[in-house]
């Protein structure tokens, strides 16, 4: 079971917006190393497993780096490395969204036959 899948939009071929690509970098390796480190990926986590990706793009142009949380569809902006951590703890483990880091919502829908 997949618990969240959190997107990172921190190195993005055209920097548009996050204009210094080494926050970005840090940023990821930061998510990487914590959600490994807290055992966010084992298979067997009661509360499911946390997947990471790295994105290119997710057509949100300004507060970068940029974090999507899949399936909330809550996008947080500005996610510097010190932030992950919160995020992680607060949001993804604790279940609260820190509403005042969010930039957008993006609320998947279910598609219906």
């Amino acid at each position: 079971m997949i618990q969240h899948h959190l997107l990172l939009c921190a190195t993005p071929a055209k920097a548009l917006c996050s204009p210094d690509p080494a926050v970005g970098v840090e940023s990821w390796n930061t998510l990487k190393r914590l959600v490994r480190d807290w055992g966010l990926e084992d298979p067997s986590r009661a509360d499911g497993i946390v997947l990471r990706s790295k994105a290119d793009c997710l057509r949100i142009c300004a507060e970068g780096p940029v974090l999507l949380i899949w399936p909330e569809g809550i996008v947080y902006g500005g996610v510097s490395a010190e932030r992950i951590e919160r995020i992680l703890r607060e949001h993804v483990i604790g279940g609260a969204p820190i509403e005042e880091w969010i930039v957008k919502r993006m609320p998947f829908q279910s598609s219906k036959a």
